[in-house]
């Protein structure tokens, strides 16, 4: 299964910028220095978001837990960077009770 409406994905900026390539996060910092390596950075934020949107209509949903406030969902697979290496990251999506519009929580190496 793909992610539902994952053409219409929401990436936040400040949740790239101030978590996923923020390396003074206290819980963002080591997943900022692995990103930052692939060649992703806070100031082509943009290349970044792009790339996390394509990671989640490209791969299929691994799971999806159903929570009282929405579905979470889980996307693997490999992530097109700068670089070219091309990591399995895991993506982690979330659409509220009521909502269509899948809203990225965070992303990691696997």
């Amino acid at each position: 299964m793909k992610l539902p409406h994952a053409d219409r994905a929401v990436v936040a900026k400040s949740k790239i910028v101030d978590y996923l390539l923020s390396l003074s996060h206290p819980y963002g910092r080591t997943k900022a220095g692995f990103f930052i390596r692939h060649g992703f950075s806070a100031s082509g934020w943009k290349q970044f978001e792009s790339a996390l949107k394509r990671h989640a209509t490209e791969h299929e949903v691994t799971e999806s837990i159903q929570t009282t406030f929405g579905v979470k969902y889980i996307v693997e697979g490999s992530l097109k960077t700068p670089g070219g290496a091309n990591p399995t990251i895991r993506s982690v999506w979330f659409v509220e009770v009521g909502e269509e519009i899948p809203q990225l929580v965070t992303a990691y190496p696997l």
